[in-house]
C-alpha cells in the first residue's frame, strides 16, 4: 500500500467520524427539544400519558380482533348454513337434556346429544364391595355414533355431534299383560325430513330393540354413500374383586350370520385391535359376567374393533371401541339394531336364539357338549331346591363321581392287574437284558398280557373317556354367574379368589394374598397322588413321571389357581378328597389274591380250558402284524451280514 492510498483512507476516516458526532449531537437537540414540547402540551392538556396511551391502543385492538373474529364466525356460519341447512346447524349447539326410563330388571338413562345410551344400571346386581345396582354405562362413558353423507356436497354428517329434541314416549300393550315404552329423539335434517331414533324396552328384558329411521330423507342423502357408519364404545369399570381374573374373561366378541361358534379378538393385559371383513350378526363387548351387545338385523359389513386395558388400580378395566358399516339404500326407510344390557348367563342369553349363550366359555366342542347336556342341567336342578351353592357344588361334585364310578373302576383294576405282574414283567427283564433282545422281551411282555387279559392301556383309556366331564366343569366354574356373590364357609365370594391372608408383598405368579381353598386342593391333590402312586408297581412303566407329578403338580397349581374362583378350587378339593374315600373303598372291596387267581384262570382257559380264549381284537392283529415283519426284516439283515 502506498503513501497516497493511507493519507486518503485517513482522511475519509475523520470525515465519518466528524459526521457521526455532528449527527448525534443534533439527535440529543431533537430529544431534547422534543422533551420540553410533550412536557408543555400534557400541561396543556393536549397529549396522553404513555400507560393510557398503550392501554387504549389494546382496547382498541382486542375490539378489533372481536368485530374480525365475528366476521369470520358469521361467515362460517353462513357457509355452514347454506351447506347443511339452518336446522342440522342449529342441532350442534341447544342444551344437553337427559331422560331416565326403567323396567323390572334395569335402568337406562339417554343423552341428546346424540341420542345414545348415556347410562346402565342392573338393578338385581351390584359392583364388588358396592350395595348400589351395578353401572354397565357410568354416565359420560359411552358414545355411539352414525355417519352419513348429504348430498350434492358430499357433507358428512355426524350424529355424535347433533343434539337431538326428545320426542316422547309411547306405551305399548303385549300379551300375557307385559308393557313395553317406545322412547322417541329425532334430529331435524330439514322441513318434514328427519332422523329418528327409537328405543323400545319391554317390562322385564335386557333386550333393548334400537330402530333407527329416514323420514322424508330420501332426497337428502348422497346417493354415492354405500353404507352408514357405525362407531360404539364404552369404558367399563371393574366390577369383581380380582382385576386379573376379571380381565382374563374380557374381550371384543363377534358372530357371523348362520355360523355355529363365535370369535374373539383375544384375551390380553395390554391393547388389542382387529380388522374383520364380511358380515357380523353381532358384536359383545364382554367381561366376566356381564356384557353388553349390539344386534345389527341386516348384518354389518366389515369392522374394526379392540380395547385398551386399564392399570389394575385404576378403577376401570377396558375401554371397548368398535366401528363397522351397515348396507345403505335410498329406498330403504328403518334400519332394525338390538341393545343387550345385561348378564352372562347361559339360560337368559339362549332364549334370542341368536348364539349369544356361546358367550358362556364352554371349551371346546366336545367339552361343550357335555356342560350343556349333563352339568348345567344337573347344576341347574339343584340350585332351583338349595340355596346355599357350597351344598349345590358338593352335591354335584358327589353326582359327577358316582356317573363316572364305573370308569374309575375298571382304572382302578387294569393299574391292580399291571402291579400283580411286577414279578412276571421282571423274570422277562431278567431273561432278555441286551437292547438288541428288545424285540424279543417285546413279544415276551405282549404275550404274557394277553395270557392274562391285561391291557397295558386299560388304566388310561377310562381316564381319557371321564376327561371331557373335569374339562367341563374347569370351564363351567369361573364362567357361572350364579356363583357371583355367594358366599360359603371362609369364601365371602364363589365366583372369585377366597382369602385368608393378605400378605404385605406380592410375589410373582401368586399374588398378595393366600386362598385356603387352593391349599386344601393342592394337599388333596399331593395325597390323591401319593396313593395312586402306591398303587402302581414301583419302577414300573410311568413311574417316575408319577413320582415327578407327586411334588410339581401341586406346587404348580398352588400357584396357578391362587387367583381362580373359590369354588372351582373348592370343587376340586371336593373331588380330591372322593377320589381318596373312592381308592380306599376299592382296595377294600378287589382282594388281590382273588384277583391273581382269576388271572390265572383266564391264562388256562386260553390254552385248552373249558372256555375258549377271547379272539384276537383288530388292534392285536395289527401289532402281531407288524412284529412279524419287523421279524423277517431283521432275518434279512443277518444274511446280509453272514
Amino acid at each position: 500500500m502506498d503513501r497516497n492510498t493511507i493519507a486518503g483512507l485517513l482522511i475519509v476516516g475523520v470525515i465519518l467520524i466528524g459526521f457521526t458526532i455532528y449527527n448525534s449531537n443534533q439527535a440529543k437537540q431533537y430529544q431534547e427539544e422534543r422533551r420540553i414540547a410533550d412536557s408543555i402540551a400534557r400541561a396543556e392538556g393536549r397529549l396522553l400519558d404513555p400507560e393510557i396511551v398503550t392501554a387504549a391502543a389494546a382496547t382498541a385492538e382486542a375490539q378489533a380482533a372481536e368485530q374480525h373474529f365475528s366476521a369470520i364466525s358469521q361467515t362460517a356460519d353462513s357457509i355452514r348454513r347454506t351447506r347443511i341447512g339452518d336446522m342440522l346447524v342449529d342441532a350442534e349447539g341447544g342444551e344437553e337434556e337427559f331422560h331416565t326410563f326403567t323396567n323390572d330388571v334395569m335402568e337406562l338413562t339417554f343423552s341428546t346429544r346424540g341420542a345414545h345410551v348415556y347410562g346402565v344400571k342392573l338393578m338385581d346386581y351390584s359392583r364388588y364391595g358396592y350395595d348400589t345396582p351395578l353401572e354397565m354405562y357410568v354416565p359420560g362413558s359411552s358414545y355411539f355414533d352414525m355417519g352419513f353423507y348429504l348430498t350434492g356436497n358430499n357433507y358428512h354428517v355426524s350424529t355424535r355431534e347433533m343434539n337431538f329434541q326428545f320426542a316422547g314416549v309411547e306405551t305399548i300393550a303385549l300379551p300375557e299383560n307385559r308393557t313395553a315404552q317406545r322412547i322417541l329423539f329425532r334430529l331435524p335434517v330439514d322441513t318434514d325430513a328427519f332422523i329418528q331414533y327409537a328405543y323400545t324396552i319391554l317390562s322385564d328384558d335386557y333386550m333393548v330393540d334400537f330402530d333407527v329411521e329416514f323420514v322424508g330423507m330420501q332426497g337428502l342423502v348422497s346417493p354415492q354413500m354405500p353404507s352408514l357408519m357405525l362407531a360404539w364404545g364404552n369404558t367399563v369399570p371393574q366390577q369383581e374383586k380380582g382385576f386379573e381374573n376379571e380381565n382374563n374373561h374380557s374381550t371384543v366378541v363377534f358372530r357371523a350370520p348362520g355360523d355355529d361358534n363365535v370369535r374373539n379378538i383375544g384375551y390380553s393385559t395390554g391393547n388389542r385391535s382387529d380388522n374383520i371383513t364380511g358380515s357380523l350378526q353381532w358384536i359383545a363387548q364382554k367381561q366376566q359376567f356381564f356384557t353388553t351387545v349390539l344386534v345389527a338385523r341386516n348384518n354389518f359389513q366389515n369392522a374394526v374393533m379392540g380395547y385398551e386395558t386399564f392399570d389394575p388400580h385404576s378403577g376401570n378395566l377396558k375401554k371397548f371401541h368398535a366401528e363397522a358399516n351397515v348396507a345403505f339404500a335410498r329406498t330403504q326407510t328403518a334400519y332394525s339394531f338390538q341393545y343387550y344390557f345385561g348378564p352372562v348367563r347361559y339360560s337368559q342369553l339362549k332364549q334370542y336364539d341368536m348364539r349369544l349363550e356361546r358367550l358362556v366359555n364352554m371349551g371346546w366342542k366336545i367339552i361343550r357338549w357335555v356342560t350343556t347336556g349333563l352339568v348345567i342341567p344337573i347344576f341347574n336342578f339343584l340350585s332351583i331346591r338349595i340355596a346355599s351353592m357350597g351344598l349345590v357344588i358338593l352335591i354335584l361334585t358327589f353326582i359327577i363321581k358316582i356317573i363316572i364310578l364305573p370308569l374309575t373302576y375298571k382304572s382302578y383294576l387294569s393299574t391292580a392287574k399291571m402291579r400283580l405282574l411286577k414279578p412276571q414283567l421282571e423274570e422277562i427283564n431278567k431273561q432278555f437284558p441286551n437292547r438288541e433282545d428288545a424285540m424279543k422281551k417285546q413279544q415276551a411282555t405282549m404275550a404274557l398280557y394277553k395270557q392274562t387279559g391285561v391291557s397295558p392301556m386299560g388304566g388310561c383309556l377310562p381316564m381319557l373317556v371321564q376327561m371331557p366331564i373335569l374339562m367341563s366343569l374347569f370351564f363351567f366354574f369361573p364362567t357361572a354367574i350364579e356363583l357371583r356373590g355367594q358366599s360359603f364357609l371362609w369364601a365371602e365370594d364363589l365366583s372369585t379368589y377366597d382369602s385368608v391372608l393378605n400378605l404385605p408383598f406380592s410375589l410373582p405368579a401368586y399374588g398378595s394374598h393366600v386362598s385356603l381353598f387352593t391349599l386344601l386342593m393342592a394337599a388333596s391333590l399331593f395325597l390323591t397322588t401319593k396313593l395312586s402312586q402306591q398303587s402302581q408297581m414301583a419302577g414300573g412303566p410311568g413311574a417316575g413321571m408319577m413320582k415327578m407329578m407327586l411334588y410339581v403338580m401341586p406346587a404348580v397349581l398352588l400357584l396357578w389357581f391362587n387367583n381362580f374362583a373359590s369354588g372351582l378350587t373348592y370343587y376340586y378339593f371336593l373331588s380330591n378328597l372322593m377320589t381318596i374315600g373312592q381308592t380306599y373303598g376299592m382296595k377294600f372291596a378287589v382282594n388281590d389274591e382273588k384277583l391273581h387267581d382269576q388271572m390265572k384262570a383266564y391264562a388256562t382257559r386260553g390254552k385248552g380250558g373249558k372256555k375258549a380264549a377271547k379272539p384276537k381284537s383288530k388292534w392285536q392283529q395289527r401289532l402281531e402284524e407288524m412284529q412279524r415283519h419287523q421279524r423277517e426284516a431283521i432275518k434279512e439283515q443277518q444274511k446280509k451280514r453272514r
